[in-house]
């Protein structure tokens, strides 16, 4: 079994994932570029050597009912393997299918934004009319952020 400081190591390899500490010593791991509302990769490895890997909707893994799955025995290999397929699943979906993206933004002002993904662009509407498009998210994202709109995520401002 891998010790608590060997499983950090092997996350803090995939620079994709961002560490937050939750109660009990336990950390969870973020991927902040999921398509999905779900960003929780790594879910609350413990100094024991007990957590969580995401892996909701992939082949050759039996999750619990939260999509969860045991990492406590895994061999660095397994582990390696697991944590690359679970950000691979975030980023394009079951079976590497790309997922497309909507998001409800909102502004300073109360005005609501939807940027969509359509075709290789990143749209952005209000209401029916297209307001602006962008090649790349990290553009639209930034632009939305300049412009002090706030990404709204189940129901609650981010």
């Amino acid at each position: 079994m891998l010790t608590f400081e060997e499983k950090v190591e092997i996350i803090e390899s995939f620079p994709e994932l961002t560490r937050n500490d939750v109660s009990m010593k336990r950390v969870n791991y973020h991927y902040k570029d999921s398509l999905f509302d779900k960003t929780v990769v790594i879910q609350h490895l413990h100094p024991n050597g007990n957590g969580f890997v995401y892996v909701a909707g992939l082949h050759g893994y039996e999750p619990d009912e939260r999509g969860l799955v045991n990492i406590r025995e895994a061999t660095e290999e397994e582990f390696r393997s697991i944590i690359a397929a679970a950000i691979k699943n975030l980023s394009e979906g079951p079976d590497g299918e790309v997922q497309p993206i909507e998001e409800k933004w909102v502004g300073p002002n109360g005005e609501e934004l939807l940027l969509v993904e359509e075709e290789e662009f990143w749209n952005l509407y209000h209401g029916l009319n297209l307001e602006e498009s962008f090649g790349a998210y990290g553009q639209a994202k930034a632009y939305l952020r300049e412009e002090q709109f706030k990404q709204v995520q189940n129901g609650r401002d981010s």
